[in-house]
């Protein structure tokens, strides 16, 4: 169990954060997501890829948080660069710009293309699981990732234009 979590924590804390927008709230749901893996783990009988399925239960817990939330009163604040390995501190500072950037404009998408595209780029989820996972068609899924990215296209070229 540690191996596993060791192994997908930073990539679904990544994957929670682009969701939530709330660095604080994506830990607490892989926190929950582990915990209920954990709980499971014995009548757990895997059918597919480990890491598909826990980007399911990441966006599912995810889902349900925004659910309970009464509504939102402000856009999410961005939370840290995931990944960022530059050394020299200006290629450190634009890749933390670019990555504000991109939370900001992610932040800025309607949940279910977030939701889509993070899926999909993030969790390396074919269309078919991100469907599933959003309990829709397979054609909705594709036209919400491509809404989604023409959205996010958009909203970074408009800032590079200001």
């Amino acid at each position: 169990m540690c191996r596993i979590y060791l192994k997908h924590k930073d990539y679904l804390l990544t994957l929670a954060t682009g969701l939530l927008g709330e660095r604080a709230a994506a830990e607490d749901i892989v926190h929950d997501v582990f915990v209920r893996f954990a709980e499971s783990a014995a009548q757990f009988r895997l059918t597919g890829s480990l890491k598909g399925y826990l980007a399911t239960c990441t966006a599912n817990l995810a889902r349900d948080r925004l659910r309970a939330r009464v509504r939102w009163t402000q856009a999410p604040a961005p939370g840290e660069v995931a990944g960022c390995r530059a050394v020299d501190p200006e290629e450190l500072a634009t890749a933390a710009e670019q990555g504000i950037r991109l939370e900001q404009a992610l932040a800025q998408l309607p949940y279910e293309q977030r939701e889509a595209v993070l899926l999909h780029l993030k969790a390396e989820m074919t269309f078919k699981d991100v469907a599933q996972a959003q309990c829709v068609s397979l054609s909705t899924a594709h036209g919400r990732y491509r809404y989604g990215l023409d959205k996010l296209r958009s909203l970074l070229n408009s800032e590079v234009t200001e």
